[in-house]
């Protein structure tokens, strides 16, 4: 092993023991889902935000507000519904007539852990309010721009589009989260687990035992995680091969209406930089990027009308497209 990544190696096994207790914590009241609370602490510590996409009832709200419990941060919970308004989520200036003065009040939006719970049952304007947030980590209400204290991190839960009362999110929004996450129903066994825990007093406690300064340290950390020059080419290939997929000999063409964007470059590095992290490695292999390049891609591509009459969603594509790219 090169001395460099020997020395990164060590520093993570030293800094990296918190996640094992952080795992510990979140299932005692979260029963398998073990794809999702990796992916929720690949965004925690890759600083990147995480759209949840599922149908009722799979414990994507729990799950988030069981991680914000564990960790020594403030957390807010913003229920998205038809009638919210921009104001209620950065806030507003209130008019002090005694003293003819402007005091502003701060909205929900400035904590650490940001739960918008349901973002797709808000019309566009109050979902694009949250992109100078995401983006910036800034905030302005009135005249006045305000720093957004960090970690900040936007965890959204959305139902599937068919469903009543959702509006598609902005392509610019959706393209701000780092991962797009597809939850699933969990298996029988894990079914009849969660069914006795929830049939009993209540849920087991939760404890904080991460802080907000041992998170940032992860993250300057897993800037250093080494990624070799031909895993940063492999990861270019395979970004381009959505948009011109013919230089790489794959006939998708004609099914893919948009390619990815650079952001899935920076975002599919950084996550599987996380990735390797948590499991407990200081290098980057190409199994971290392939674990991670789904959750990151799908909703980059946007396939064509071909591919919708054909009934082939992202996902197939994205698949086709790690098939094809050789990996290094």
């Amino acid at each position: 092993m090169h001395p460099d990544i020997k020395a990164i190696q060590e520093k993570i096994s030293r800094e990296s023991a918190f996640v094992e207790k952080l795992n510990q914590e979140i299932s005692k009241v979260i029963i398998g889902q073990k794809y999702l609370i990796e992916r929720l602490l690949i965004g925690l510590l890759a600083n990147g935000h995480i759209l949840i996409e599922g149908v009722p009832g799979l414990a994507k709200t729990l799950a988030v507000k069981t991680l914000s419990q564990a960790l020594k941060a403030k957390f807010q919970r913003i229920q998205f519904t038809p009638d919210l308004l921009p104001a209620d989520l950065i806030g507003t200036v209130i008019y002090n007539p005694a003293k003819g003065t402007f005091t502003p009040r701060k909205g929900p939006i400035f904590a650490n852990i940001i739960l918008a719970d349901e973002i797709n049952r808000s019309p566009a304007k109050v979902q694009s309010a949250l992109l100078e947030a995401m983006q910036e980590r800034q905030v302005t209400v009135g005249d006045t721009t305000y720093p957004l204290e960090e970690p900040f991190l936007v965890l959204a839960t959305q139902n599937p589009i068919e469903q009543e009362g959702t509006y598609p999110l902005p392509e610019a929004q959706v393209d701000r989260f780092m991962l797009k996450l597809s939850v699933t129903y969990p298996s029988r066994s894990e079914e009849l687990q969660i069914m006795d825990q929830n049939a009993s007093v209540g849920l087991p406690q939760v404890e904080s035992i991460v802080t907000t300064k041992e998170i940032l340290r992860a993250r300057t950390l897993i800037q250093e995680v080494y990624l070799d020059p031909k895993l940063k080419e492999y990861i270019v290939n395979v970004v381009c091969a959505t948009r011109q997929p013919d230089q790489y000999g794959l006939k998708l063409k004609s099914l893919i209406a948009f390619g990815a964007s650079p952001r899935a470059t920076i975002y599919l590095s950084l996550a599987a930089k996380a990735l390797a992290f948590l499991r407990g490695r200081g290098y980057v292999i190409p199994e971290d990027i392939k674990a991670v390049g789904l959750d990151v891609l799908r909703h980059r591509v946007i396939v064509s009308y071909e591919a919708e009459a054909e009934e082939l969603a992202s996902e197939n594509i994205i698949q086709k497209i790690f098939e094809g790219v050789e990996v290094p």
